[in-house]
């Protein structure tokens, strides 16, 4: 009796054992088959060029695949909705944008919260905006411009590369604090705004550094200022926006989220190896080679900047009366 006692409590004991395995057994293989790293945006642009460079890291450094997968549309909510929707394993991972933060007031109705249904994972570079001028306006300086606009309230246009993109609210938020009255003029992307602008038909656009930057070195275009807190290294004698207008910053986060529920220990293990990346030499220059920086952190420190920047955008939203294409 004694011996089946001893048994029964043995094979007892292992039973309760078990459903254990199911918790602890992902953090030990993840990924144990490929990954997928869906982008809300079209093949080229830079989103999908981070998540490129981020997943063949990925790639090089877990033993699997981590493949990009672009779903462009509803200015990223389809994807966004997909990877909401997604099993909660680590096999389905969302680039986050600009987008996601400005979203959330945009659009009055959404099947998800972006901040409750995605998990933050890891930030991975930031990108600056450049206030850039047609050179027929006579401002050479911020202040020159907004003595301009004051003196010409709702002539000039502001061309963006569509309505509540990161480029039109940096614009809005520019609007709001330094209280000039401008016309956005929204664009289907970023390059027929550019070629208007420096055509002539709009006057000021608040463009990514990438995109503006051989127009500005050419003498196409002429930069007033950037809009990060901090100049940027790729125009060391363009001052910032807040040297004139206190307070006043723009930029853009990407980082990579998972869904909801997701093992702690997925995360931080992506987590850890996406900052290693940012460590390294090539991929540095890889990312300043697009006129971004690096942004290495915490979960917890990317989902509170994403926290920050939804609530930033969410007053500039609603101070533009911004509605989506």
């Amino acid at each position: 009796m004694k011996l089946l006692r001893r048994t029964f409590l043995r094979l007892a004991a292992s039973a309760v054992a078990l459903p254990a395995i199911p918790r602890i057994a992902p953090a030990q293989t993840y990924p144990s088959r490929p990954v997928r790293i869906i982008v809300g945006f079209a093949p080229g642009g830079p989103t999908d060029v981070f998540a490129r460079v981020v997943a063949q890291w990925l790639s090089d450094h877990l033993g699997q695949q981590f493949v990009v997968e672009n779903k462009p549309g509803a200015g990223s909510n389809i994807a966004t909705e997909m990877v909401v929707n997604a099993l909660p394993d680590g096999y389905t991972l969302l680039l986050t944008a600009p987008a996601n933060t400005i979203n959330t007031t945009l659009y009055d109705k959404l099947s998800f919260d972006f901040i409750r249904d995605i998990a933050p994972v890891a930030s991975i570079v930031r990108t600056i905006y450049v206030m850039v001028v047609n050179p027929a306006i006579p401002a050479k300086t911020v202040p020159e411009f907004i003595s301009y606009a004051k003196a010409n309230p709702g002539r000039i246009n502001m061309a963006s590369a569509g309505s509540g993109t990161p480029q039109h609210v940096a614009g809005e938020l520019f609007k709001m604090m330094a209280g000039v009255e401008m016309v956005h003029v929204p664009y289907r992307g970023a390059a027929p705004a550019l070629t208007d602008l420096i055509g002539g038909q709009v006057q000021v656009m608040f463009d990514n550094m990438t995109s503006s930057l051989e127009f500005i070195r050419a003498g196409k275009l002429r930069a007033l200022a950037v809009t990060a807190s901090t100049r940027s290294a790729l125009l060391p004698n363009i001052p910032t926006i807040s040297n004139f207008v206190p307070g006043f910053e723009a930029s853009a986060q990407f980082g990579l989220g998972a869904p909801k529920n997701t093992p702690s220990e997925i995360v931080d293990k992506l987590n850890k190896e996406i900052n290693a990346s940012l460590a390294d030499p090539k991929v540095r220059q890889r990312i300043a080679d697009l006129a971004a920086e690096v942004l290495p952190g915490s979960p917890a420190e990317f989902g509170k900047l994403i926290a920050d920047e939804t609530q930033k955008w969410a007053k500039v939203v609603k101070f533009s009366g911004a509605k989506p294409d």
